[in-house]
């Protein structure tokens, strides 16, 4: 799922090309994708978009006439950019939007139909799809502390809850658990003045870093490989492969369709997290060390 630096770096490509163009047409080739009836989604038609603006992971591009298209990706949604003369080359596209300059087209990968697009009026209308996380990017310490502490979860919970804070996923958190060296499933009660002080440095230290390398990206074009899983990751989607600070084998949890990685060295002291199905079928056989689990493996 698309999380704060790639929604960032989406609205920034996105202002270069459509602030101050005219919506030419909206063509709706899914009508799952659209989960709201008033105001009519026709009715940009003729505007111009005059501000975009991110709502956790949303994305909100802005008419002159205060209606909004609020886009929300979820796991596989994506967004293309393709100048008239390439209109040809547009497949598969569940929503695409004709603008004076170029086409901008949302896709969905594979057979669920996640992605959503509300049309709504007026900033009230819009603020309803804000779940209240704190925007963490440049906030003061004290501030990101008593959110993170308001409520007693682990913190992979509490960095992915969007009521806690704005933006962080799946992916995102692993990066900056591994950053701080904490484990994901230590409690926010639990942490003492040092690792907040990690936690907070390694949230500003992660997210702007791929903000930033994002950006590069993107400066050669539209961003067209937005992913959840990339090779400078140090954990995320890395299970089994070394851990870039230690060379631990990268290990993970599963939980529902999701999956948490860390370094049981550099996180967890050495311990395994247990994998809530597998532990369970394990029992007493599932190790609980580093030590443990590289006696299990065939030498």
């Amino acid at each position: 799922m698309p999380e704060l630096p790639d929604v960032a770096v989406y609205i920034e490509s996105l202002e270069a090309r459509i602030v101050g163009h005219r919506q030419e047409r909206i063509l709706l080739k899914n009508p799952f994708l659209l989960r709201t009836a008033e105001p009519p989604i026709q009715s940009c038609e003729g505007h111009v978009v005059t501000r975009l603006r991110r709502i956790g992971k949303r994305i909100a591009l802005g008419f002159d006439h205060d209606v909004w298209l609020v886009l929300h990706l979820m796991i596989a949604g994506r967004l293309h950019w393709f100048l008239h003369e390439q209109r040809g080359r547009i497949r598969g596209a569940l929503l695409q939007l004709d603008f004076d300059n170029g086409i901008l087209t949302l896709t969905e990968a594979g057979t669920k139909r996640r992605a959503s697009l509300h049309v709504v009026a007026g900033e009230a209308q819009l603020e309803e799809h804000d779940r209240g996380g704190l925007e963490v990017l440049g906030v003061d310490p004290q501030s990101f502390r008593a959110r993170m502490s308001e409520r007693n979860h682990t913190l992979k919970r509490a960095l992915t809850d969007p009521t806690i804070l704005s933006g962080i996923g799946n992916a995102y958190s692993d990066e900056i658990l591994h950053r701080a060296r904490l484990s994901p499933m230590i409690q926010t009660k639990q942490l003492d003045d040092d690792q907040w002080a990690r936690l907070y440095d390694a949230v500003q230290q992660v997210l702007t870093e791929w903000i930033e390398r994002l950006r590069v990206e993107a400066a050669r074009g539209f961003p067209e490989k937005v992913t959840a899983f990339r090779k400078e990751m140090a954990v995320h989607g890395k299970y089994g492969e070394p851990c870039p600070v230690c060379g631990t084998s990268v290990q993970r949890i599963r939980y529902a369709e999701n999956e948490t990685n860390y370094c049981p060295r550099c996180q967890t002291g050495g311990k395994l997290l247990a994998d809530r199905a597998l532990s369970r079928l394990l029992k007493d056989d599932w190790p609980k060390t580093i030590e443990a689990l590289e006696n299990t493996r065939p030498r």
